[in-house]
């Protein structure tokens, strides 16, 4: 059971009533004000050093240093997408995040898509910069917890179901982010975080953070309601001044709306056999007709149709358009969540996490008086 205090009322987070599946949240009245005058903090702040309970996804490729660092100092927290990166690129990220502000950040990894040697590269060269937090996604592997917890580092583990949370947690991760199939990018669950965020609160004792759909004020409050300490957002950083996504990446998610993006496992080399995404819908993906999925990147015919720095890029790879390419980009994944029709411009990440807070802080003061206008009808 967690305990804090927002303004002087006192919150329980991990607390439940008997065997239901809803946990003890703060009542509307208690976040009414309250919540505001604290700037929303919430026991995640406290595990992960920030000010804002608000989380950036480490989107591989797309967070590099500049928009970690951004994130970060505007009072969130920064997250490299370093997933099967070289250890000489993970120090140099890292390094060049410290150049830019003294704020904790952390380091994405996926060691269950990583070759085993070269995760133990990355995972030493976090521990050798002096890195605190890592999140991990995809199938849980409780060794690589086991290292990561050996070498001083706390891990945040993604899932998209409650077993996997509660693997994750038996494993020693020190929070959850549970991501509904809202998200963009890999998907690991099939529910949406209207059902699958209360589920993961009530069954596990550690932090859950939410992920997919979350790129407004209202969706953090949402998140809160439903028993999270903070939200997990990559859409919505995508977007900004400082992602690694190319021009036309950001652009497309901010023309795009909620309906406008497919779930498929078509998009699968480079990646495990049945590891879905979810993308912007174009060329590529009316192509594909009723068939989303069941795709073998062992099956899929190598198509070069861009290059990065002398490294082909294939169609229905997991590549998605960035700064450093060249080549066909309309025809690669442009990955994004259902949020992309809550994203209307490309901004500075410190923005984001400024309008966020006061789009939460906005709801919140819009609420009703539960002792008066939510009274049962008689």
């Amino acid at each position: 059971m967690t305990h804090a205090f927002v303004g002087k009322v006192k919150v329980v987070w991990g607390a439940y009533h008997g065997d239901q599946c809803t946990p003890k949240i703060p009542t509307l009245q208690h976040w009414k004000g309250h919540a505001m005058n604290s700037g929303l903090h919430t026991p995640l702040c406290d595990l992960l050093g920030c000010r804002y309970p608000i989380v950036q996804a480490g989107m591989g490729g797309v967070a590099r240093s500049a928009l970690a660092a951004a994130v970060s100092a505007a009072g969130g927290l920064g997250c490299l997408g370093m997933v099967r990166e070289s250890p000489e690129l993970i120090a140099r990220e890292i390094g060049l995040v410290r150049g830019r502000t003294d704020q904790p950040f952390a380091v994405n990894l996926i060691p269950a898509a990583t070759e085993a040697n070269l995760f133990s590269e990355e995972l030493a060269a976090c521990r050798e910069s002096g890195v605190q937090t890592l999140v991990y996604f995809w199938d849980v592997v409780p060794e690589a917890v086991a290292q990561a917890r050996a070498a001083g580092m706390r891990v945040l583990y993604q899932v998209g179901s409650l077993a996997a949370a509660q693997e994750a947690e038996a494993a020693g991760a020190a929070a959850i982010i549970a991501q509904g199939v809202e998200a963009g990018g890999h998907v690991h669950g099939g529910v949406s975080s209207l059902v699958l965020l209360p589920q993961v609160a009530a069954g596990v004792n550690i932090p859950v953070i939410g992920s997919g759909g979350f790129a407004t004020g209202a969706g953090l409050v949402a998140a809160l309601a439903l028993g999270a300490q903070g939200i997990h957002c990559g859409t919505a950083f995508l977007a900004t001044q400082e992602s690694f996504a190319h021009e036309i990446h950001k652009q497309r998610v901010v023309e795009a709306e909620c309906d406008q993006t497919v779930h498929t496992d078509a998009y699968a080399i480079n990646w495990p056999k049945g590891s879905p995404v979810r993308v912007l819908a174009n060329a590529m993906t009316e192509e594909l007709g009723n068939r989303l999925f069941g795709y073998d990147p062992q099956q899929i015919a190598r198509e070069e149709i861009a290059e990065e720095e002398g490294r082909a890029i294939y169609l229905w790879s997991t590549d998605s358009p960035l700064q450093s390419m060249t080549g066909d980009l309309q025809r690669l994944a442009f990955f994004a969540g259902q949020s992309t029709g809550h994203v209307r411009q490309i901004e500075p990440a410190a923005d984001v996490v400024a309008r966020l807070v006061a789009e939460a802080r906005q709801v919140l003061d819009r609420m009703p008086n539960p002792s008066s206008d939510l009274q049962p009808p008689s």
